[in-house]
């Protein structure tokens, strides 16, 4: 597997990395308990299938997620293209200079490591210009901590600007057939820019894997429903009904729904990078053989059509966490 897996190379000049990352905030509890062997265990394999790419965050379980991936870390460094993010707590002043230099310190404690290779801002902290930003990034780059600079849940308007200051590897944004919106802006100028579009909850947190045939199949769905109004009862139940053209195309290719789901975000471009999450190995298998799914144009463009923007009923987020993106 990880000889057939292939690449993707992050921005102009950034690190090569599996053309399907892994996005681990799952293992910390968010969706349902999870054990930390068990999850242990799920990363070294990960690495032996040949996914190179690990996502985190400093706030995935307030440090939990970063400590967990110390360990495989440690043994297996130089196989692992690191990312993580800082900012997301509004409280923290999440993107004032000062703030950043003890953000990533704890960081690189947490994880065991002396650097990392891609350093995101979580949430545009609006009391601070990102010139600021993205300057104390740079000199992060400048120390040897960081390798490169990533910017989520951004404006086309912003990441412009943050450029101009430091050059930007790849901005992270929710981008699945449920969510497009990258589409409108942000994926032209990243383009223009020369810059990566890393795709977080390419499956649109499990709805487009078609293993949801009612809302009593869902895990934890009042957790989930509370932060994200796709998942209350009567948007789920249409969301569900929605993805009745991917499971129907997906049974005439012989290949999961998921998969399908994936393979059409990677026919998007080569400057996309989806980054789904699971704690199944099997499940994890199933995703990464998306990387060989060749879809002919018109699927694809049926697809489109049959998934347009603004067709997944409810938004991303709860009011108080749309507020906190950059539109």
């Amino acid at each position: 597997m990880s000889d057939a897996l292939p690449r993707r190379r992050l921005g102009r000049s950034g690190p090569e990395v599996s053309a399907i990352g892994y996005g681990a905030m799952g293992l910390s509890g968010v969706y349902g308990d999870a054990d930390d062997a068990e999850s242990t265990r799920l990363l070294e394999q990960l690495l032996d299938l040949g996914v190179n790419f690990l996502d985190t965050a400093d706030v995935y379980g307030n440090g939990h997620n970063e400590k967990l991936i110390s360990g495989p870390l440690a043994r297996r460094r130089d196989e692992v293209v690191l990312a993580t993010k800082f900012g997301a707590d509004k409280e923290t002043g999440g993107g004032k200079p000062d703030y950043i230099r003890q953000a990533v310190d704890a960081s690189l404690s947490r994880l065991g490591t002396d650097h990392i290779d891609l350093y995101y801002l979580h949430r545009l902290d609006k009391t601070t210009p990102i010139e600021d930003t993205v300057g104390a990034m740079g000199e992060l780059v400048g120390q040897g901590k960081i390798r490169h600079v990533g910017l989520s849940e951004v404006s086309a308007a912003t990441l412009r600007r943050a450029h101009t200051v430091h050059p930007i590897t790849a901005v992270q944004q929710e981008y699945s057939l449920f969510t497009r919106e990258p589409e409108d802006d942000l994926l032209p100028t990243t383009r223009e820019l020369g810059v990566s579009l890393v795709a977080y909850s390419p499956l649109g947190r499990g709805v487009l894997t078609g293993a949801f045939s009612s809302t009593s199949d869902v895990e934890n769905l009042e957790v989930r429903a509370k932060r994200y109004p796709r998942f209350e009862e009567e948007s789920l139940r249409r969301n569900i009904e929605l993805t009745r053209p991917l499971r129907e195309h997906a049974e005439s290719l012989g290949i999961t729904p998921a998969q399908l789901a994936l393979a059409w975000l990677l026919a998007q471009g080569e400057d996309i990078v989806p980054i789904p999450g699971s704690r199944r190995l099997e499940r994890v298998r199933a995703n990464l053989e998306a990387a060989s799914v060749n879809l002919g144009q018109d699927l694809v463009a049926e697809l489109s059509a049959q998934f347009p923007p603004g067709a997944a009923e409810g938004e991303r987020y709860q009011p108080e966490g749309m507020s906190r993106l950059d539109r």
